[in-house]
């Protein structure tokens, strides 16, 4: 029931569920709940509305935060923020690394030694209480040595991206000013390769730029509730069904 939060394609291009489409899915389970559970399903459906209001308010918080810290650098980093999944994204993979390795590029130093002492003080200053985990993701294309078939070009792909972030954040905790926030870093920022699982497709066709990019992921303590409530309920809902 977790993947109800996950990315989606749809037209032949790579979109993420929006906040109005969450919303629909999460009242058809609650409704789903309520018949489940009639004997207490007025309360459980109250406890259940109480814990997406949270949700709702403490992402539009970060999101609005991370919008107003970085909105005037993002263009020159070619970077984005996306609101529904409060993920800032690097998309110039030549900036990045250099193809095929994972040492940082001079100029992603540069972005990353501005970025980050800002990005996490505002997380830790203004929303430890709500943070659940910062996921560091790398993100590969498609593509190898033509020397390697296509679950070969995955697990390379898999060590690389893996190889990528871990110097992301071993570089990051270095940054002087993030010293004192390191024993923070350390329980909450996560580095995650995830080779090519995630690409980005345009007209049934891979965008092999846009799918190199490094991902910085705020998972929320409410949405992780969310989650437990519909890991929950999953089974009988789905035994309902």
């Amino acid at each position: 029931m977790s993947n109800i939060f996950a990315s989606r394609q749809g037209d032949g291009e790579e979109s993420w569920i929006s906040v109005s489409d969450l919303m629909a899915g999460l009242m058809m389970v609650f409704l789903l709940i309520a018949v489940i559970y009639a004997k207490d399903a007025k309360q459980r459906a109250q406890n259940v509305t109480e814990i997406v209001n949270e949700w709702q308010d403490s992402e539009l918080a970060i999101w609005a935060a991370l919008k107003k810290e970085f909105e005037d650098d993002l263009p020159k980093w070619n970077a984005e923020i996306e609101r529904e999944s409060l993920t800032i994204r690097f998309l110039a993979p030549e900036v990045l690394f250099k193809k095929g390795k994972s040492d940082l590029e001079q100029r992603f130093q540069e972005i990353l030694f501005d970025f980050m002492p800002r990005y996490i003080k505002l997380l830790h200053d203004k929303f430890i209480d709500e943070i659940k985990e910062v996921r560091i993701e790398g993100h590969t294309s498609s593509e190898w040595s033509k020397r390697v078939n296509e679950t070969e070009a995955f697990i390379l792909n898999m060590g690389l991206s893996q190889e990528r972030t871990r110097t992301v954040l071993r570089f990051s905790m270095d940054i002087q000013d993030l010293k004192p926030l390191n024993p923070w870093m350390r329980k909450t920022v996560s580095a995650n390769g995830l080779s090519s699982a995630r690409l980005v497709i345009k007209n049934n066709i891979e965008d092999k730029k846009r799918s190199r990019r490094v991902e910085f992921t705020i998972r929320t303590k409410t949405k992780e509730a969310m989650f437990q409530i519909l890991d929950k309920v999953a089974p009988a809902i789905e035994k309902r069904i």
